[in-house]
């Protein structure tokens, strides 16, 4: 079985929720006793999001890739950063290694072309919605990326830093996702994108029509698979 390395802390509510789909894949898979190889690094959330903030891309790519060398000293095969939006610099960290990042938005895509879908709406911070880094990888691989109106891109990234990595959930915020998701459905999505990954923790498969793809079960279950490979 591989090691896996985790870079987590982004928040580390969703972290938790990564290590448990990762051990109950392994668990799925081999029986027994059996979990998974994990080393997690965590580190200080608010420490990110200032460089975030401030725009400070390089300082965060300093800190997350010390982090990945320390992952890879430790005997990691391969790191999952536990956050959308941190893949912005994912190029940055690569080359601080060399072992493998296996990338959110490229296993999403795998799972959204496994589904038949080729015009999907994306949640998640207004730097992942926004912005190209994620989004180029959807659109690489042929697929049509809506995103909410200014205005609803404020809310669901105000959610998730003021609420969600807070460990906050609202019925209210979630009726604004709701409310925005079924927007987007009327804009010709035929899937949605939980992509950050707290939304999960807000938003399921239960409150909407349209298919759900949770980037944090989607990232967290291909490294499990990775893991136990042969």
């Amino acid at each position: 079985m591989k090691t896996i390395g985790l870079i987590g802390g982004m928040s580390w509510e969703s972290t938790v929720t990564y290590y448990q789909i990762i051990n109950e894949v392994v668990k799925k898979q081999l029986g027994g006793l059996h979990s998974a190889k994990v080393v997690l690094y965590s580190v200080d959330f608010q420490e990110i999001e200032e460089c975030q903030s401030n725009g400070e891309w390089d300082k965060s790519a300093g800190i997350l890739g010390g982090a990945a060398k320390k992952l890879e000293q430790a005997g990691a095969d391969f790191i999952v950063i536990c956050t959308n939006t941190m893949h912005k610099i994912a190029p940055n960290i690569q080359k601080e290694i060399q072992i493998p990042i296996i990338h959110i938005a490229e296993a999403t895509a795998e799972k959204l072309i496994e589904n038949n879908i080729y015009k999907v709406a994306l949640l998640g911070t207004k730097y992942t919605m926004k912005q190209d880094f994620y989004k180029e990888k959807l659109i690489e691989r042929g697929i049509e990326v809506l995103i909410p109106i200014d205005s609803d891109v404020e809310i669901v990234n105000n959610i998730i830093y003021d609420e969600l990595c807070l460990g906050i959930i609202s019925e209210k915020s979630k009726s604004e996702y709701i409310r925005i998701i079924d927007k987007l459905k009327e804009d010709g999505a035929q899937g949605v994108i939980l992509g950050c990954t707290e939304i999960g923790l807000l938003i399921g498969q239960e409150d909407t029509i349209l298919p759900v793809f949770d980037t944090t079960q989607i990232h967290a279950t291909k490294a499990a698979m990775l893991a136990i490979e042969y």
